[in-house]
């Protein structure tokens, strides 16, 4: 195995090992903002305000990065904008921006380079490994993530405890120095070609979107993966909250420990894929797909009154094999696109899709939130559970075949 991973090459270990220290330090931050907006304010609004201030700017301004993304240098915007990053958290540290208002107009900076950050980095990684090695250079840079993810709210905490907000900027700012550092050293050619007029930046953002147009496969692939997170979404974002919380009364410490269970599932699932699948997982797509809904079935059983006693260790166990079984659904589904869309129009590509999975998410949010209040939550687990199992069903049976075939032949890119 320690063969396998020398064989991923100094680009792949270099870009890494930047992406682990500035998700290190942002986690941190992460923690510590709402701990401090909250201690100040008291306010959920305001922690709302903070949410949204980060959402926005990526919503909007995503189609725009995807174009910068693949006119510019990727490896200059990648160190560039993490370096801009830690100047901008070192200049609210030196001159004491640390009011609520600062920190929210910092808030919506930080998103905005964070997009086209992100947009460059998107269209950057597939070049980094060869095409065989994707899935394992997915994995083990996912794996990394999410132990970030495991340990990261404790490590923020105490930060938070022992030095306030100010050292947990500083621990962020430090780490965007150091990731940048990191990422001069990546070898990675891209042919620039600067916009000259506005009229262009809207021709390549359209062509982010009518690629997806362009091939079937694609299409279909891109609306499977819209339709699912539309329907299994609100399960995640707001009736989980709402059981644990709510109907089964469970503690904080409780319905963070559900929550980590799904963490600790995808760090094995991507383990597995790392260490042993590699390639071959994406041969198992819709086996792992089926087996996450088989898994997501415990959940039922334990929003069901009738098992109201033992529904806390139903939801660890739920949400383990969850974690396991997604993560081989996303990771090769994400890899077939890495694959199939060419590299000078990747990040338009991806930018439209997040943009699109974006846009649609809160209307699963905003149909499930009330009826809540009129229905059980197993009903509505059931009947979210049992459209998405139909749907997945219906594809299998009618595309499967093209599904399994995305990446093996590049379409052409639309001009």
């Amino acid at each position: 195995m320690f063969e396998d991973l020398r064989t991923l090459g100094r680009n792949f270990w270099l870009y890494t090992t930047g992406r682990w220290i500035s998700q290190a330090g942002w986690v941190v931050q992460d923690v510590a903002v709402p701990l401090y907006v909250l201690d100040k304010t008291g306010s959920g609004a305001m922690m709302s305000a903070f949410v949204l201030a980060e959402l926005i700017p990526r919503l909007v301004l995503n189609p725009i990065a995807g174009v910068i993304g693949d006119r510019y240098d990727r490896k200059k915007l990648m160190y560039g904008l993490d370096i801009v990053r830690g100047i901008l958290l070192f200049g609210l540290l030196a001159f004491n921006l640390l009011g609520i208002g600062e920190l929210l107009l910092t808030q919506v900076a930080m998103s905005v380079l964070g997009t086209f950050f992100s947009a460059g980095i998107v269209g950057m990684f597939p070049d980094l490994v060869r095409k065989e090695q994707l899935a394992q250079a997915n994995s083990i840079l996912r794996s990394g993530g999410q132990v970030l993810r495991i340990v990261g709210p404790v490590l923020g905490g105490l930060i938070y405890a022992f030095g306030g907000v100010k050292l947990a900027i500083l621990v962020n700012a430090v780490s965007f120095f150091g990731s940048g550092l990191f990422e001069i050293l990546i070898e990675y050619e891209w042919k620039t070609r600067e916009l000259s007029s506005v009229r262009e930046i809207w021709d390549d953002m359209m062509e982010g979107f009518l690629f997806i147009q362009s091939s079937k496969s694609l299409l279909i692939l891109v609306s499977l993966a819209i339709v699912l997170n539309t329907l299994l979404n609100p399960v995640f974002a707001v009736v989980l909250p709402y059981l644990t919380r709510v109907t089964l009364g469970l503690s904080s410490v409780q319905f963070g420990s559900v929550e980590t269970s799904a963490t600790l599932g995808a760090l094995v699932g991507n383990i597995l894929i790392a260490g042993k699948l590699k390639e071959h997982s994406e041969d198992l797509l819709f086996r792992a797909a089926f087996l996450q809904f088989v898994s997501l079935s415990l959940l039922v059983v334990a929003a069901y009154p009738a098992f109201r006693e033992i529904a806390y260790p139903l939801l660890l166990a739920t949400f383990v094999l969850f974690g396991v079984f997604n993560t081989l659904v996303n990771v090769p589904l994400f890899i077939k696109l890495q694959k199939a869309v060419p590299g000078e129009v990747r990040s338009r590509f991806f930018t439209a899709f997040e943009t699109v999975v974006m846009a649609t998410t809160p209307i699963g949010m905003a149909l499930i939130g009330p009826l809540l209040n009129v229905f059980p939550a197993y009903a509505l687990i059931t009947a979210l559970l049992a459209v998405s199992f139909s749907v997945s069903v219906f594809y299998y049976l009618r595309f499967g075949e093209t599904i399994m075939k995305v990446g093996e032949e590049i379409p052409e890119v639309v001009v």
